[in-house]
């Protein structure tokens, strides 16, 4: 991230050209600052003008007299202290330090310190191609008491937003620079870096393994498909492996099944899940998680072109299934069958979870504040719900019904991509059974974050853009002691 940050016994906090924040609670009542002993006390009936109520995100900006110059001191609301409440107070302090070159930030007193400081910094994330767009803030320091006390609470804050950002950065790219060859470039920077094994495999080695479902979706673009292939082996092992399988459509025009205008113009996000994927193998080894997991990224760009596959067309997937593409729209699901069939057959992983933005349908089900959530197994169900509420990557978990399986039957081939009626509708569960053939019967759930994936507004830790929904969920579920 372009933001730097720091702990301090508020040194600079009590430097009066400083912009220093400090919290003030639900009782209105402000807390003191380790380091600035003679700190102004807001005047009497200033709440009361501002009608602040001590919510999380209120800021109430005081003039103050220090040091014979006049400076400001931003008071921010911290709500019930939860952790919601606190990546919600620290996004709102850095937004209003925007343009800035830095801000002296008091952590709040109490609760979780690490959600504080990863809402601050995700508060801060920009991404920008030329100037314009305002700078934000370019570093922040955390005022404590005792620093050597929270230190590993901010760097756990710290390694949650980095990595947020990280897969943000990958997903905001514009798909002129992002081609499949070109993430498979980022996956391996970022992750050898961290000590995670990386295979790429190109279009030859993917003919020659049999991946049918990405090079068909890929044959139209004149930037060919990537299935890479990310392993992490950790320092103390639990037994465990885990596959995470992430949807890397670089971009999706819908093939010959072309989108409307206005819904392709954010498709260069439709490698979002992959981006999570890059973005939790890459934090994995500094997060601690004992569990050997596996990224798999199936990288494709969906274009119309003389070369592109055609609705009607049946494809091989890896393994041998068949595929009759009715909609060459409905692409993310045969390039993640793929890398299912081939997690299930070569991995024999524990649990797989795959990630994806996969249908226009969970907006319409969950609209943009909840992903959602297919298993097989409820434990693990209950496990990414939990990992979900805590760490603010909120899920529904939504129900794979058996008794539309039939939507998915073709005349000529195993399966069809997409139901070639209404009988039954509910795409998203439709889409959600299509990827349960291909994972073996193995522990899996499927997130679909087609409504949660992007954001329209800056508001609370979200930036316009691309969210990098999902990074904290699994993080968490991972380690479950990080952040």
């Amino acid at each position: 991230m372009p933001i730097q940050t720091a702990i301090t016994t508020a040194a600079r906090a009590a430097d009066g050209a400083a912009l220093l924040a400090v919290p003030f609670a639900a009782d209105l009542t402000v807390s003191p600052v380790p380091g600035v002993p003679d700190l102004p006390l807001p005047p009497e009936g200033l709440f009361a003008q501002h009608k602040a109520k001590g919510e999380a995100g209120e800021i109430v900006e005081v003039p103050v007299a220090r040091d014979g110059e006049v400076a400001r001191i931003l008071l921010y609301g911290v709500g019930d202290g939860s952790a919601k409440a606190l990546r919600k107070a620290g996004a709102a302090v850095v937004r209003r330090a925007k343009g800035r070159e830095s801000v002296s930030v008091a952590l709040p007193p109490e609760g979780p310190v690490a959600a504080f400081v990863e809402g601050a910094l995700l508060g801060a994330y920009t991404f920008r191609i030329g100037e314009n767009r305002s700078e934000p803030v370019a570093a922040v320091e955390f005022v404590a008491a005792d620093p050597a006390a929270v230190a590993d609470q901010i760097r756990d804050g710290e390694l949650i937003a980095g990595s947020v950002a990280l897969a943000r950065d990958l997903a905001n790219t514009p798909a002129s620079v992002k081609t499949p060859a070109w993430l498979a470039e980022k996956a391996v920077e970022h992750a050898e870096a961290q000590g995670v094994a990386v295979r790429v495999r190109g279009p030859e080695e993917l003919r020659e393994g049999g991946f049918g479902g990405i090079l068909a979706v890929g044959q139209g673009s004149a930037s060919p498909p990537r299935l890479i292939e990310l392993s992490y082996e950790p320092d103390d092992p639990d037994g465990r492996h885990v596959v995470l399988v992430g949807k890397g459509i670089t971009f999706d025009s819908g093939g010959l099944s072309l989108k409307p205008t206005d819904n392709m113009k954010g498709q260069k996000t439709d490698m979002a899940g992959g981006a999570v994927v890059i973005a939790v193998l890459s934090a994995l080894r500094r997060a601690g998680v004992r569990a050997r997991v596996t990224g798999l990224v199936a990288a494709a760009e969906n274009m119309p072109s003389g070369t592109a596959q055609r609705p009607g067309d049946v494809i091989t997937h890896y393994g041998g299934r068949t595929v009759e593409v009715l909609n060459t729209d409905a692409e993310g699901r045969l390039v993640l069958a793929d890398a299912l069939a081939y997690a299930d057959a070569v991995l024999a992983p524990d649990v797989v979870v795959d990630i994806a933005t996969l249908t226009g349908a969970i907006s319409v089900a969950l609209g943009r504040g909840h992903a959602g959530l297919y298993a097989t197994d409820d434990d693990l169900a209950r496990a990414l719900l939990d990992a979900g509420a805590s760490s603010g990557d909120i899920m529904w978990r939504m129900p794979l019904i058996d008794d539309y399986r039939p939507a998915l039957d073709s005349g000529v081939a195993d399966l069809a991509n997409v139901e070639s009626g209404s009988t039954y509708g509910a795409g998203s569960v439709t889409a959600a059974l299509f990827l349960r053939e291909f994972t073996g019967g193995r522990p899996w759930a499927h997130l679909d974050i087609a409504g949660t994936g992007r954001s329209t507004v800056d508001e609370g830790p979200l930036s316009k853009g691309a969210t990098g929904f999902g990074v904290r969920a699994l993080l968490r579920w991972l380690a479950p002691d990080a952040g």
